[in-house]
């Protein structure tokens, strides 16, 4: 049976729907790399000199957006200068580890494990995932593609596997174990996530077949039907299980500055919630213009996160 994805509708952007189709295409040309770069500049001019926050992020979707909503908060709710550095996956367990970043906000538990012990060091994780659904990873087909499993891949008309960036754990997965395990004829293309996403969004316009990796939280989730293939030789157990979205702190943040601690800790989403503001963020082609456009509607979501800062800084 397809684990079929229909789109969802926001709320706060109905008025725009119809409106949002060609600007979406136009941006997903721009990529998302545009928008990327302004989530790394300095931060509020406002901000106390002693209050820092600087958070090491890498380029999903989930992570400039959960890390653009936690530098507009902490700046211009709680004086703050927030500090972002775009970088990989691995250096940003090790700039945690190293004291470098003071957070990251995108760990995905248990598959990043492996990468918290090769860096060694101290990385603490929050207490309770901020993210509070059930997470969906893996090789995905538009609806209107027949098939169900990865099986099915070489009689579906396509040659590749349309791949995010080549550091992704399930990159490695399918090269190593995926390709071989079934015999397929596809080879798996590295792009990044940007990239693929473009590619997604001119082959589902056509009706076009298209092998791509899907995952929520995700705004996809909202623009686009498709499935994730079944897997029944099991082989990308481990990263496509349903995971847990934590943060990684450096060791003693809790201690050396209990409000941005008390802020990270207190960040829940939901999956809506996520997809909504990765929106904003594509629709307005700014971080922070698209979490202010979100804010606009959702302070009562936050209200609570400042209140535990604001609490923790007075204790």
């Amino acid at each position: 049976m397809k684990n079929s994805r229909p789109p969802r509708t926001s709320r706060n952007r109905r008025e725009r729907e119809s409106e949002r189709p060609a600007f979406v295409r136009s941006m997903f040309a721009l990529g998302l790399v545009f928008f990327v770069a302004a989530l790394s500049g300095c931060g509020f001019l406002g901000a106390s000199g002693d209050k820092r926050l600087t958070l090491g992020y890498i380029g999903w979707t989930e992570n400039i957006a959960n890390s653009a909503l936690i530098e507009v908060l902490a700046e211009e709710d709680l004086g703050y200068e927030v500090e972002l550095e775009l970088t990989d996956l691995q250096p940003v367990f090790q700039g945690v580890s190293d004291g470098e970043y003071d957070a990251f906000l995108d760990v995905w538990m248990p598959a990043h494990q492996s990468v918290i012990d090769e860096v060694g060091g101290d990385v603490e994780l929050s207490e309770e995932p901020w993210y509070l659904d059930e997470t969906e990873y893996g090789i995905a087909v538009p609806d209107y593609m027949e098939a169900e499993s990865i099986a099915d891949l070489n009689d579906s008309g396509v040659r590749m596997i349309t791949g995010i960036e080549p550091g992704a754990l399930l990159m490695e997965r399918i090269n190593s174990r995926v390709i071989p395990e079934y015999g397929l004829d596809l080879v798996l293309v590295e792009s990044s996530t940007p990239a693929m996403l473009s590619e997604l969004d001119r082959a589902y316009e056509r009706k076009e077949p298209i092998v791509f990796l899907g995952w929520a939280p995700h705004w996809m989730n909202l623009r686009y039907e498709f499935h994730y293939l079944d897997d029944p030789k099991d082989t990308m157990s481990g990263i496509t299980d349903p995971a847990r979205l934590h943060s990684a702190y450096r060791a003693g943040l809790d201690e050396d500055d209990p409000t941005a601690y008390a802020l990270l800790e207190a960040m829940k989403l939901t999956e809506e919630q996520v997809a909504e503001i990765e929106l904003e963020i594509v629709e307005s082609g700014d971080p922070k213009e698209g979490v202010n456009l979100w804010l606009e509607d959702n302070r009562d979501v936050v209200e609570p996160w400042l209140e535990a800062a604001r609490a923790a800084e007075g204790g």
